[in-house]
């Protein structure tokens, strides 16, 4: 599909004026109108005019989330915010908003429009700073709310320069068009009302028939072409989505059909793995795709990324329940995915290891459409599921909506399981992260005494490793050192092992650091991270890091410190988790610190917080690292004094944080002594 933005001059105007003047803007339309787009190109055309204007902008795409179940979450997470907390999770999120300038897009939000009324009306109310931008079927309906209503482009106007803009894609000769072909150009434009979804699919139809035979059919109206669930308002839209469907070859109207599926944008390999079958095969479903796309009924996001408009995805969905099969390709799609976690999880600690988390955050609208549907049709498979993703999900900021399902799965199904054990065991680590100790201890002897039940020693591990976090987190090292010895055993069984024998390894060396006991806790910390740079694992590396770092810092050795915390760093920043990554930071600025670098350590200590804020609470960790939190600060102001540590620190906490990252995992940011 082409990219090029095509007239809107007076609208994109409309836009800006109301974002500046008030606090919440709705660009309302007809489906197909374009109202997304108008959005983007606002958002670029301010961007470029006025940088910062509005602070952050966070983008919320609203239109493949089939309940509001999910709507805090995702805008919990379009704004950064990955919430660790266990409160209300609206006052969460109003208080990471809070004082901060935030422009939030909310896209696609027909469908939910009382909840997102709601929800947004108690973010303006405490965050004043907040800027709204919605893109609707119909206005929010908030005080203050700016309407901005677009309607079709003229026929014989922009809506002439748009189609002829996307014809000229699929058939360049028609630069050269006779006055006959212009005037079929014009009476298309008048047949679609100037809608710009439907004037790019029927400009698509190009490559198979001329100007004057598309005309010609468009203005004969089949009657196959006119569904009657379709709102009468939506006649020149569903006309073109209807002739584009009759001009796709049969496999790709069926695959069509079956995409319909997909909430969100997918990959190719999905689409193999979802929507084959009977007629339509693996390779077959890689032909009908580019057909698809090459028509413009699929848009293309990157390499391998594509995506149905949501009009034409509701289409592709009134033809596969004509087909019958809307409940076998929903299951289709959940056993998918579930198999997909499967595979994440056995890669965890391989080298694909970064590769799989950023598969399982790319897929996570389609895992919780999954999810949803075992809920309903096969809870064991719901609590294998939730099991499965439960621990990705808890380090990619998701613990919310991971203790929810796995909360959820577990009352629907209560039986005792293997399934049933893990997913006990990711609920008790969601607690450790959200400070509920006691819980995640509880859960701990719970796994353990499943896993003497099951006689199953990876089950017994994992319970390990879930205690000795629990006692590392209430500053009960002894006792953690203790719990992860008798789980590995006299010899100690090797780290990789297993995955549960890698992470008690790891609560191992924390012990063994909180000890005091350097000289072991920097041996056995090397081997590990050696061992996990050998098999491509990041995130017990990065901890490992961590873990030396804090060793040499307490052995006077901020240089090999420092190397330690930026390796931490560019570990967590790879796998997306927060959590670590504010950890990492405050490493950092003790390092800093120690060499005297009290403008830098100040730098890294401020974008700490920040992280420390988009998980919603203040510093955490083990307990030792208040002390290091503490001679970091008094080494930086004895270096700099108070009013500059005050100024560099507020430079670092009110800044952009990921630029602060980008210096500190390239090096760059201990140079600016």
């Amino acid at each position: 599909m082409a990219n090029s933005f095509v007239g809107r001059e007076t609208d994109l105007d409309r836009v800006a004026a109301a974002l500046a003047a008030h606090p919440v803007t709705t660009v309302t339309g007809m489906a197909g109108v374009g109202k997304t787009r108008l959005a983007l190109e606002s958002l670029h055309r301010i961007a470029a005019d006025r940088p910062g204007a509005f602070g952050e902008t966070c983008w919320a795409d609203l239109g493949g989330l089939p309940h509001e179940r999910q709507l805090l979450a995702t805008l919990a997470h379009a704004a950064g915010f990955a919430d660790h907390t266990t409160g209300v999770a609206l006052d969460a999120l109003v208080t990471w908003l809070s004082g901060r300038r935030f422009l939030l897009v909310l896209d696609s939000c027909e469908h939910l429009i009382d909840a997102c009324a709601d929800v947004v009306g108690e973010l303006l109310a405490a965050c004043p700073d907040l800027r709204i931008l919605a893109t609707s079927r119909q206005r929010v309906g908030l005080p203050g709310e700016r309407v901005v209503p677009i309607a079709p482009l003229p026929a014989d106007g922009d809506a002439l320069t748009l189609f002829l803009d996307r014809a000229l894609v699929v058939a360049p000769a028609l630069s050269l068009r006779t006055p006959r072909q212009t005037e079929s150009a014009r009476e298309i434009c008048a047949l679609l009302d100037g809608i710009p979804l439907a004037l790019e699919l029927a400009a698509a139809q190009l490559m198979h028939t001329t100007l004057h035979e598309l005309s010609e059919r468009l203005s004969s109206g089949r009657a196959g072409l006119m569904s009657p669930t379709w709102p009468a308002r939506h006649r020149s839209l569903r006309l073109a989505i209807g002739w584009s469907h009759e001009l796709c070859e049969p496999l790709e109207r069926l695959l069509w059909a079956r995409l319909s599926v997909f909430p969100g944008s997918f990959d190719s390999r999905a689409a193999r793995g979802v929507c084959a079958g009977g007629p339509l095969s693996a390779a077959a479903v890689d032909t009908a795709l580019a057909g698809l796309t090459a028509k413009s009924v699929a848009g293309r996001e990157d390499d391998d990324r594509y995506r149905l408009p949501r009009t034409v995805r509701d289409y592709g969905a009134m033809w596969l329940e004509e087909l019958q099969e809307t409940e076998a390709t929903a299951a289709r799609h959940a056993a998918y995915f579930l198999d997909r976690a499967r595979s994440a999880d056995r890669g965890w600690a391989g080298p694909g290891q970064a590769l799989w988390y950023r598969r399982i955050g790319a897929a996570h609208i389609d895992l919780c459409a999954a999810l949803d549907h075992f809920c309903d049709h096969d809870p064991p498979a719901a609590v294998e599921l939730a099991a499965l993703v439960g621990f990705f999900w808890v380090c990619c900021g998701h613990l919310r909506e991971a203790r929810a399902y796995l909360e959820q799965v577990l009352g629907l199904s209560p039986g005792f399981s293997r399934a049933g054990e893990r997913a006990w065991w990711a609920l008790g680590v969601v607690k450790a992260l959200q400070g509920d100790l006691d819980g995640a201890a509880a859960i701990g002897r719970r796994c353990a005494r499943g896993a003497e039940r099951l006689d199953d020693a990876e089950a017994g591990l994992a319970a390990a490793y879930l205690i000795g976090l629990a006692h590392l987190l209430r500053g009960e090292p002894e006792r953690a050192e203790e719990v992860a010895d008798d789980a590995l055993g006299v010899a100690g069984a090797p780290p990789f092992t297993s995955a549960s024998t890698l992470r008690c390894h790891l609560v191992r060396v924390f012990a063994l650091t909180a000890l005091g006991k350097l000289d072991p806790a920097r041996k056995e910390a090397a081997a590990l991270r050696a061992l996990c740079a050998a098999h491509g694992e990041r995130w017990t590396r990065a901890y490992a890091d961590q873990q030396l770092a804090l060793i040499a810092l307490a052995q006077g050795r901020p240089v090999p410190a420092a190397e330690h915390a930026r390796a931490m760093l560019t570990g967590m920043r790879h796998l997306g988790d927060t959590f670590g990554i504010a950890l990492g930071m405050d490493v950092l600025a003790a390092a800093a610190a120690a060499r005297g670098l009290g403008e830098p350590a100040a730098l890294a200590a401020g974008a700490g917080q920040t992280y420390w804020a988009a998980v919603g609470h203040a510093q955490r960790g083990t307990p030792e690292l208040g002390e290091m939190r503490r001679a970091c600060r008094a080494e930086a102001v004895a270096a700099i004094g108070e009013y500059a540590f005050q100024v560099a620190f507020r430079r670092g906490a009110e800044g952009d944080p990921d630029a602060v990252l980008r210096l500190a995992v390239s090096g760059h940011l201990l140079e600016k002594a």
